[in-house]
């Protein structure tokens, strides 16, 4: 027995080159046959009988087997019938003679041989028998390769596929961290942003004493109307802020008609009066957050039955903030006794806003308002705790606005940090006061 390996090609083996194990008893038909498909690109293995052959394909992968009939201790067909269990995918050719006919017949029965060849072959014959027998495994080899291509281009997108879901989960988590910094720089801003507007408030109102935290009030009242009537929030704040800036346009009025009550103004002071609506909607105009609330401070004097200035605007043609306010603004200014020149007690002056409704007022805001004083008086929203400077501690929260001689230091809702509890007992000491301070609490 002998079994030679003999991987012989005359150039590179090309994409699909294979591996045939030849195998005959006769070296000189070996030899022809490894000269014959050496052309082909594929691996050329030679065995001398049919146990030698079986060595071989216990050692190498072998794609087509091409086998002599007729062999020593072991025919062709016995050797390729020895073969199906083992290797049942490899193709197989049967070399045959004339006087083999019932051999070769035996042999396609049990050996499952893909083709028989007559010796003497023709070598084109022969070729083209060999890449037929070799097309299946031609293309499953091409179906592996595609295989493998599809795996590793499966394998490498769902590596991208992860990456690419780490790197959008980092970029939310960045994206929502920035957007809660952005919200509370935006809270800070806007409550910054009214607390201007009420220091601003409480520093127009010193040049009228009897009006000190006069328009902090109507603020909160008109407020509480817009809610009471379901607005949207950011009509609520423009009604609030146009509360808060309402009088804006008497900074300009002499001291002596802003001390007068209006019934005691002669035709001449109540025009000149008449005209600071007009001149505060031109002071804010340029302000682009203040557009809706300047046109409301333009129209506060406007009347539901048309009879009011400076527009001579009437029913839904008055802006509803304006409406609200109108409201707000009369129902203070009966209790300050600044239309009547004495102060009205409280269920008089809402008595007094009742009558006007359809004439001055809007009845539906008439009774909203109506709905809001009825609820008991100094009702917080929200629980509070009145403590002494010496108790605060950072991050408290003002339930009130903090005044001092009628002036707001720090607006409701504002936290404390440790720099400004330091400045309110600073405040204190400096002052010789003790000032109220409302806290919320859970």
């Amino acid at each position: 027995m002998q079994a030679s390996i003999h991987p012989e090609t005359a150039e590179p083996p090309v994409e699909h080159g294979f591996t045939v194990l030849c195998v005959d008893d006769e070296v000189n038909i070996l030899a022809a046959l490894r000269r014959l498909l050496r052309k082909t690109g594929h691996t050329v293995l030679t065995a001398e009988s049919g146990a030698a052959g079986l060595l071989i394909l216990a050692q190498e992968k072998v794609d087509l087997i091409i086998s002599d009939m007729r062999m020593p201790e072991m025919t062709g067909a016995e050797f390729l019938a020895s073969t199906l269990d083992s290797w049942p995918d490899t193709a197989r050719i049967l070399l045959t003679g004339y006087a083999d006919i019932h051999s070769t017949i035996d042999a396609i029965n049990k050996a499952r041989i893909n083709r028989y060849v007559s010796k003497p072959w023709d070598d084109e014959e022969m070729l083209r028998i060999v890449d037929e027998a070799l097309a299946i495994k031609r293309l499953e080899k091409e179906k592996a390769q595609l295989n493998m291509v599809v795996i590793r281009q499966n394998e490498e997108l769902q590596k991208l596929n992860n990456s690419l879901e780490s790197q959008v989960k980092v970029r939310t988590a960045e994206l929502e961290l920035t957007m809660l910094e952005l919200n509370e720089v935006h809270e800070k801003l806007k409550k910054g942003f009214i607390t201007s507007i009420r220091v601003f408030a409480n520093l127009m109102e010193m040049r009228a004493d009897k009006l000190a935290g006069h328009a902090r009030v109507i603020a909160d009242l008109a407020r509480q109307i817009a809610r009471q009537l379901k607005l949207p929030e950011a009509e609520v704040q423009d009604t609030f802020i146009a509360g808060l800036l309402h009088s804006i346009g008497k900074i300009g009025l002499p001291d002596s008609l802003l001390a007068k009550p209006y019934v005691e103004m002669n035709l001449q002071e109540r025009n000149v009066y008449g005209t600071y609506p007009s001149k505060g909607h031109a002071a804010l105009m340029a302000l682009e957050q203040l557009q809706n609330a300047s046109q409301i401070i333009r129209s506060q004097h406007e009347r539901y039955d048309g009879l009011g200035f400076p527009d001579k605007l009437g029913a839904a043609e008055i802006p509803l903030g304006a409406r609200i306010l109108s409201l707000c603004r009369d129902f203070e200014a009966l209790q300050a006794g600044f239309l009547t020149g004495k102060p009205m007690p409280r269920h008089e002056a809402i008595s007094n806003i009742e009558s006007g409704s359809g004439k001055r007022y809007d009845p539906k805001i008439v009774e909203a308002f109506c709905s809001v004083v009825a609820k008991p008086e100094n009702t917080p929203d929200i629980k509070e705790l009145r403590i002494k400077s010496k108790d605060l501690k950072p991050l408290m929260i003002l339930a009130r606005d903090l005044i001092a001689s009628g002036v707001m230091l720090l607006a409701k809702d504002h936290v404390l940090d440790e720099r400004l509890v330091n400045h309110i007992r600073a405040f204190e000491l400096a002052d010789s006061s003790s000032l109220d301070i409302y806290i919320q609490v859970k």
